[in-house]
């Protein structure tokens, strides 16, 4: 009887012991082990790691929308007269000073300033010798109060046309039969639509435009949809196509309250100081936070996350021939973030370029190793 208990017994922690094998066999199925794979030299020069991080949870919407020059520093040219451009000296882009030569022009319009200026003054003279001929018959009685007043107002209205006519030769540094058009002001040229050879006619169209660049305005594109999740002195993170891996941080500073007319979209204001990697008709990404909560989470970057059979993983690095596979479960996630939970914890170093390569060499590893 005994030796049938025993040979039970026996039998019974067998089982056991293939049930628990079973277990552990699985377990090593779901997740690929180290078994001893350590990144090459090559893998090595890309590699990026980054530390697991405990953060508030928050999510956040994206909106379109662009850089613009600041209207306020921004001064668009407009010639005053008729001529043809004979000479250039800046290209679009350049940073130009106040009264700094921009191009030559030749106009006959110089010479009907000089011819201008010359019968003003003639004029003027004529109303001078008048007026001091009204002013003594003024003081016998024999000229009224009004005939002064309209000799003097003979005489301040030329003046002021000779004044007018100088200011503007002085403008253009006109000479001869050529003006010289000059930097109204300090700034970038943001466009040009002027080149030699070309005709200008005075009051037409825009020449060129100096702008002032230390601070660009990103305007925002806000639907119907996001209206109530957009509001003044919102933090706004700014991404460029030009810089992915850089953000620009500011806040929204006013929203238009009507409705673009060709877009059906409001307009949101983001003031940002500018390092000149801002550049007036760059398209931008606008993040705005949403959805605080009261709680905090492991957060990762989402290149950190490989995805295998449903389910989500990230490598833990201890060394170049230590490496965990762990699974995740992601819970929220932004533009900057996601936030996961699992067998993870912060301060541990995860690796956030190649991951998938390395995990599928470390699952081919532990596969090879079974066979």
């Amino acid at each position: 009887m005994e030796n049938n208990t025993t040979k039970y017994i026996v039998a019974a922690g067998f089982l056991v012991m293939l049930a628990f094998t079973g277990c552990t066999d699985k377990k090593k199925n779901e997740e690929p082990s180290n078994q001893n794979y350590c990144i090459s030299k090559e893998l090595k020069k890309d590699l990026k790691l980054v530390l697991v991080e405990r953060l508030p949870v928050e999510e956040s919407i994206t909106l379109t929308g662009e850089v613009e020059s600041n209207s306020d520093k921004t001064v668009p040219f407009v010639s005053l007269v008729d001529g043809v451009v004979t000479e250039t000296y800046f290209s679009l882009g350049n940073y130009v000073k106040k009264g700094q030569v921009l191009a030559t022009v030749k106009s006959v319009s110089v010479n009907e300033m000089q011819d201008n200026t010359k019968t003003l003054q003639a004029q003027l003279a004529v109303a001078k010798r008048k007026l001091s001929s009204v002013e003594s018959m003024y003081k016998d009685d024999i000229a009224s109060q009004k005939d002064l007043q309209e000799a003097k107002s003979e005489v301040e209205i030329l003046q002021s046309n000779i004044s007018k006519t100088s200011k503007n030769m002085q403008l253009y540094s006109a000479g001869s039969s050529f003006i010289q058009i000059k930097s109204p002001a300090d700034g970038y040229v943001i466009s040009k639509n002027i080149s030699n050879g070309m005709p200008v006619t005075a009051g037409s169209g825009e020449l060129f435009t100096i702008s002032n660049l230390d601070k660009v305005w990103v305007m925002a594109n806000v639907y119907a949809t996001n209206m109530r999740q957009v509001y003044v002195n919102q933090p706004a993170v700014v991404k460029t196509l030009a810089y992915p891996d850089e953000n620009f941080s500011g806040k929204i500073n006013t929203i238009s309250q009507v409705f673009n007319e060709n877009e059906r979209v409001l307009k949101a204001k983001i003031i940002m100081d500018n390092n000149m990697k801002l550049r007036p008709g760059m398209s931008a990404d606008i993040v705005l936070p949403i959805n605080s909560q009261n709680r905090t989470a492991l957060a990762i970057p989402a290149k950190a996350l490989v995805f295998d059979n449903n389910q989500s993983y990230v490598i833990v690095y201890k060394k170049d021939c230590a490496l965990e596979v762990r699974a995740v479960t992601e819970i929220a996630a932004n533009s900057q973030h996601i936030y996961v939970e699992g067998e993870l914890k912060a301060g541990e170093k995860i690796i956030a370029s190649n991951g998938l390569l390395i995990y599928e060499n470390l699952k081919n590893q532990s596969n090879n190793s079974k066979k």
